[in-house]
């Protein structure tokens, strides 16, 4: 049994860490948030010490260390992104191993200085990059290897998920924090087509705005049009009709790659695959985040060139704009 301590335990995918460290028999010692809304904890691990403040999270982690000899062998990290790179240092000068959430940091040379301290240290730093370990990417991956080696794969990549005037106000709004719409929604999804089809040949933007990004990407094997969103009105009509607020989309070569189930234990899988030795360190995330980074400092060079048809549809004002 291996012991843990989860920083941001009140967001979004939180539950599914603690799950995952529950289903694969190991013990949550602390959690920290700065929000107490984490009554979640106690259907996984009630008896876990809980802070909303750092400083008290990281002396009790110590004070476990040098007064009980309870060493801490992981820290799983699921707070806001710009916040990633320096709870994964904490998490390796603790003594621990890290697993973070997607990105795992906003800028490709915070790899870099991470890499640094894990030879320092002797820990590692692991990344959730749970679209590796679904069934269905895993056979796409085959069919692609199998593929002749000359062949590039004509992709489109659309994903729309609705938020509403919450979404501006939190760290999600703000680009310095989230990275903006291709880092936050985006990241998984880029890592999921470098791993598949192979390194970055060209990266060009189309459309950045405050609630959209489209562009061209192509890598050694595909040709990918992309077109991400978080605003409702890009919505297919189809879809606005049946009531949902969430479309995704991936076509090769025109055919729908069906992946609409499989996520329910992704994670647990992706810590099965810690625990086991294994797991996708710093090098696997590079590619992804060097995408994301381009992306949010490249200029749009407008509807010209090969464009995702989505790209065409209207802009929208900022809801705070007057």
């Amino acid at each position: 049994m291996k012991n843990f301590a989860l920083i941001g335990a009140s967001g979004y995918i939180a539950p599914r860490h603690l799950k995952a460290i529950k289903d694969t028999n190991n013990n949550l010692l602390a959690a920290y948030d700065r929000f107490d809304s984490v009554g979640i904890i106690d259907s996984y691990f009630p008896n876990a010490d809980f802070f909303v403040e750092f400083e008290r999270f990281d002396r009790h982690l110590e004070k476990l260390k040098y007064e009980k000899s309870i060493d801490l062998d992981y820290v799983s990290i699921c707070t806001p992104n710009y916040l990633h790179d320096s709870h994964i240092r904490m998490a390796l000068r603790r003594g621990a191993d890290a697993i973070c959430e997607k990105p795992l940091v906003l800028n490709p040379w915070n790899i870099d200085s991470l890499a640094n301290i894990e030879r320092e240290t002797g820990q590692k730093v692991y990344n959730i990059l749970q679209l590796r370990v679904h069934q269905s990417i895993i056979d796409l991956k085959k069919k692609i290897d199998a593929a002749p080696k000359d062949k590039v794969f004509d992709v489109d990549l659309t994903y729309l998920t609705s938020r509403g005037n919450w979404y501006y106000t939190s760290w999600k709004g703000d680009v310095s924090k989230s990275g903006g719409i291709a880092t936050n929604i985006g990241v998984h999804f880029y890592d999921m087509l470098s791993w598949i089809f192979g390194d970055v040949k060209e990266n060009i933007v189309h459309v950045h705005e405050h609630d959209r990004a489209a562009g061209y990407l192509e890598l050694e094997r595909a040709r990918v049009r992309w077109f991400l969103s978080i605003n409702e009105d890009v919505l297919p009509d189809d879809v606005k009709a049946k009531g949902q607020r969430t479309f995704r989309s991936i076509t090769i070569e025109g055919e729908e790659l069906e992946f609409s189930g499989g996520f329910t234990d992704l994670h647990n899988r992706v810590y099965e695959s810690i625990l086991d030795g294994k797991g996708y360190g710093l090098e696997d995330a590079r590619q992804a985040i060097e995408i994301v980074h381009n992306i949010r400092h490249s200029e749009p060079k407008g509807l010209v060139g090969d464009y995702h048809p989505f790209a065409k549809k209207p802009l929208s004002k900022h809801p705070f704009s007057k």
